[in-house]
């Protein structure tokens, strides 16, 4: 296994006043870091692949889809828009280093359709709030056109499906799997979040096992997104899943906190739940190695 850290506890955009971060989590012990690719700058990727090699640090990369940027708009032109801005986010994991370029590369985040009042009655009836079967289509289109920008730079694309607050197209393990499958690329595959997991799952070894053979990616998350091993999420099914399938990849510690005013909102967090960034770091690779390895 390697054990990974998400930057976004820090900083949205990894820049040379950061690298004390990098350095402090090669320091605890982690085998790398996930960079987030939000700002598409190719050339400051590049220079921190450089410093990530000099510490020795393994890197993911995450990004997320926005609505003038979407993969699932009934607009054509936007959806190239999106092909166009997931291949530069492609060029930056290259840059970097970085082998996987994760999130909810499908749709919009935090995006959902139009309401009742918006489209009146009969047309809201008619489309329903889940996702459409043309909304699934142009998405495999556009993720599969990336895709095949991504094997070019060997990076793998990982779809991450989220919990019905955060979006509505894709909210199981089983329907990141059944995406995946179908579009067939193997620069295409999926992750599993222990978050999004525990407010959707109904069952944590079905969810696992439904997407094992496209699962190359874990997010650890608490239930309130602080440190993990601290909060409600099953962890005896989680790794239990997780061991049973023969996983072996990244996994991640995904959490959040108050540094970041903007991400904060985004992430709904309202309130302090740890210490400092860096106890929280610490403890969380203690705990997936005693639940890995212990």
């Amino acid at each position: 296994m390697k054990y990974g850290f998400n930057l976004l506890l820090w900083t949205t955009d990894v820049q040379e006043a950061d690298f004390p971060t990098l350095e402090k989590l090669k320091e605890i012990g982690y085998d790398g870091v996930e960079l987030p690719i939000f700002n598409l700058d190719v050339d400051n990727f590049a220079k921190i692949g450089t410093k990530l090699d000099e510490l020795g640090l393994g890197r993911t990369s995450v990004t997320v889809s926005t609505d003038e940027e979407n993969p699932i708009s009934p607009d054509a032109e936007i959806r190239q828009k999106a092909v166009d801005r997931l291949k530069l986010a492609v060029d930056c994991a290259a840059a970097a280093g970085a082998t996987h370029l994760c999130g909810p590369l499908h749709s919009a985040l935090g995006s959902f359709p139009p309401s009742e009042e918006l489209l009146g009655f009969r047309e809201f009836a008619a489309r329903g709030v889940a996702r459409t079967d043309d909304e699934w289509k142009w998405c495999q289109d556009v993720l599969g056109q990336v895709a095949d920008h991504a094997q070019a730079n060997n990076v793998t694309l990982v779809f991450e499906y989220l919990n019905r607050f955060e979006c509505y197209f894709a909210n199981s393990a089983a329907d990141a799997a059944r995406f995946c499958r179908e579009v067939g690329h193997p620069n295409l595959k999926m992750m599993y979040d222990t978050f999004h997991a525990n407010i959707e799952e109904k069952c944590i070894r079905t969810a696992v096992q439904d997407c094992k053979d496209q699962m190359v990616h874990v997010h650890i998350s608490e239930n309130d997104r602080s440190t993990p091993g601290k909060g409600g999420v099953n962890w005896d099914a989680s790794f239990d899943a997780i061991k049973e399938v023969g996983y072996d990849g990244w996994m991640v510690v995904e959490a959040f906190g108050l540094a970041l005013p903007d991400l904060a909102a985004a992430t709904k967090i309202w309130r302090r739940m740890y210490d400092t960034e860096d106890a929280l770091a610490t403890d969380a690779l203690a705990f997936m190695k005693s639940r890995v390895e212990g």
